[in-house]
């Protein structure tokens, strides 16, 4: 008797207003090794949640994003990670959305998601630590700190290097430019 294949893990990511998604991927397009570069620039809530449990996780991912106000994002530096180049990302209402999350998948996540979370967007990895720093240091140049809204957030299927998009929530308040949630 065989058993039916497990559906492949599930990855969270953050959804980037259109602007912000445009320069993190043009970033990694002109700077991730080609070959390597099999899915859009992300930052990553969760990096292995169960295939089998999406309806579950879908679920819970609706039911916190309908309530919330679109959390602002601030992108505040890079970050050298010796093969690659990061930008870092702040808010506080994301990591305590993160933190809701990991307390109610907490008995389903990995090592990896267990551990601390330091929010990010790859835009180079798995290149010569020379390249990397260099473009670590062109970037830091003319680096100025900047601001984006996540109007939501985007649920995956890995298979095996793509992803497929399987789900979007939005957060339920966007918030306008000026920052404020409408009433």
């Amino acid at each position: 008797m065989h058993e039916a294949p497990t559906p492949d893990p599930l990855i969270l990511t953050l959804r980037m207003e259109a602007e912000a998604f445009a320069h993190f991927d043009g970033l990694r397009r002109r700077h991730f090794p080609e070959r390597l570069n099999r899915i859009p620039a992300h930052a990553t809530l969760f990096h292995h949640l169960p295939g089998p449990d999406e309806a579950e996780i879908a679920a819970t991912l609706a039911e916190l994003t309908r309530g919330r106000d679109a959390p602002e994002i601030a992108v505040t530096g890079l970050r050298f990670t010796g093969r690659g180049v990061a930008y870092v990302l702040e808010s506080a209402a994301l990591s305590a959305l993160r933190a809701e999350l990991a307390r109610r998948f907490a008995g389903v996540l990995t090592a990896q998601d267990r551990q601390g979370w330091r929010p990010h967007v790859t835009v180079q990895n798995k290149v010569r630590p020379e390249e990397a720093r260099a473009l670590h240091a062109a970037l830091e140049q003319g680096f100025v700190p900047f601001r984006f809204t996540a109007p939501g957030l985007l649920l995956w299927r890995y298979l095996g290097g793509p992803w497929e998009e399987r789900g979007a929530f939005a957060f339920g308040r966007p918030r306008d430019r000026a920052g404020t949630a409408p009433i």
